[in-house]
This record gives C-alpha cells, structure tokens and sequence, in this order.
C-alpha cells in the first residue's frame, strides 16, 4: 500500500536524523567540546563571582549577568562544535556519501541542525543554572547580600529566570549560526574564523569607534552584544536593545546563515 505524501516527507527526516545522531554520538570530539562548553561556561563564571567585591556605594554590579560571564567563553567551543559538525564532512570528502544517503540536502542541514540544537541546549540546561548556582554561593560572601541591594540569585525571580533561559536559547542560536556558515564556506578554519570575529572582534571594533551614538547603533545590531542583553536584570533602561529584542537579533543572524546556506546547498556541487 503506498504510504501518505506527509508520511513519505517524514522518513527522510527521520532517516537523517538518526544518522546524524549517530555520528554525533560515536564520535569523540563532539562530545569533548560540548563538555568543554559545559567547562569553561562555569568556571569563567565562578572566575568572575570570586573576583568581583561590592562595596558600597559602588555595589550597582548585576549579580546575574556577572555569574553568566562564562557564556562568553563557553559560546567558543559551542561555534567550534557546530562547525565541525558540517566542516569536517567537507574536510574528507565523506559529504558526498551524506549526500548520496539522503539526496535531499536541506534535510541533512536540518537534521544536523535538530541534533545540534538538542546537544547544546541540553549543555547550557547544565552550564547555566551550575553558573547561577556558583554566584549565589560565592557572591554574598564578597558584599552582593540583601542588604546592599543584591538578594540570593534564583530561578524563582523571574529576569534571572529570564536571563537563565534566554542563555540557553543564546548558545542555541550561536550553535546555528556557525552552522549556517560553516555550510556556506565549507571550509572549518575559515568558518570557525568568520563567527569567532563575528563574536569577539566585532564587539572590539565597536568599542574602537569614539562616537557613543554609533557604538550604541552597532551594538543594536552586532551578534553578541545584541543577543548578551537578554542576561541582563538590572538597569534595563539603559540597555542599547531590550533583553528580548536583543535575543531576536541574534535569531536574525542565525536565519540569515541558515538561509544562505540553504540556497548554496541547493546551487552547488557537493
């Protein structure tokens, strides 16, 4: 009996999707990096509570934000991650045989993208509320207590609640914007440089321009500015962009990547 059309679409994808689980999981260096995510988000933030002092009047330091320092580093090995995951295929030439399994080129993107998707969103559901966890046993004891304005972090306060999912779905989107470059390239050392400069030169050269009235603009528009303000609670008037609005910038590059490399996909030889 011939199988419904929706039914029919849906194998591939399934198909895909457990390939590309399989390699992901039998493979060393995914795993590796994703532990290294996990790694470094932590210990950079725990770096950050230990060595951060409130001491009235200058006490206006933004505990939440200050424990998720470490997403800045742990979003390196993330990018690294996603990169790989497409680069090295193009790397070995073992693309052609990906292709060749599931001629349908944006189901591999797709499927790859699921799988790496649900890995670093399972990473940062461990990397950020160990974060979080780390500054409010370490914070009270150098000045950040109720008493100087700075009560215990919790989930249960909902802008830290807000800056601990949001930071999660952070990582998530930087995990698919290198894919989407990455794709687009095709190559991993010009694909881990092009979004690693996206993510901390850019920023860099931000700071370089002396007019506050474009520095504001750009960090309105620049990946990692733009995507970090969703950490933060306090002071949220003098943000460049809103915590939400800032999350969907980054969303915006990420669709753009994936878009490009949808259409390079589906133009070019493998």
């Amino acid at each position: 009996m011939t199988q419904p059309l929706p039914l029919q679409r849906a194998l591939p994808f399934q198909r895909a999707l457990h390939a590309e689980w399989t390699k992901f999981r039998t493979e060393a260096g995914p795993v590796w990096l994703l532990l290294a995510a996990v790694a470094l988000t932590i210990a950079l933030g725990a770096g950050a509570d230990g060595s951060a002092r409130c001491a009235p009047p200058d006490c206006a330091s933004d505990a939440t934000k200050l424990s998720l320092t470490g997403v800045m580093l742990g979003q390196a090995a993330v990018a690294i991650l996603a990169v790989l995951a497409i680069g090295n295929e193009y790397g070995t030439g073992m693309i052609r045989t990906t292709f060749t399994a599931v001629p349908r080129r944006v189901t591999v993107l797709a499927a790859k993208g699921a799988v790496l998707a649900g890995t670093v969103m399972l990473a940062g559901a461990v990397a950020v509320p160990a974060s979080l966890l780390a500054g409010r046993l370490v914070l009270p004891g150098n000045g950040f207590t109720a008493a100087h304005g700075h009560p215990p972090i919790s989930l249960a306060d909902g802008p830290t609640l807000r800056a601990a999912v949001g930071s999660v779905l952070y990582l998530v989107l930087i995990a698919l914007l290198a894919l989407g470059v990455a794709t687009a390239v095709r190559d991993s050392a010009a694909a881990i440089g092009t979004v690693l400069g996206l993510l901390y030169l850019l920023p860099i050269v931000i700071n370089v321009i002396g007019d506050p009235v474009w520095q504001r603009r750009l960090e309105k528009i620049a990946p990692m500015p733009a995507g970090l303000a969703v950490q933060a609670t306090t002071d949220l008037a003098g943000l460049p962009i809103s915590p939400w609005k800032g999350l969907a910038v980054l969303a915006g590059w990420a669709a753009a990547a994936l878009l490009a490399a949808t259409v390079l996909l589906r133009a070019r030889d493998a």
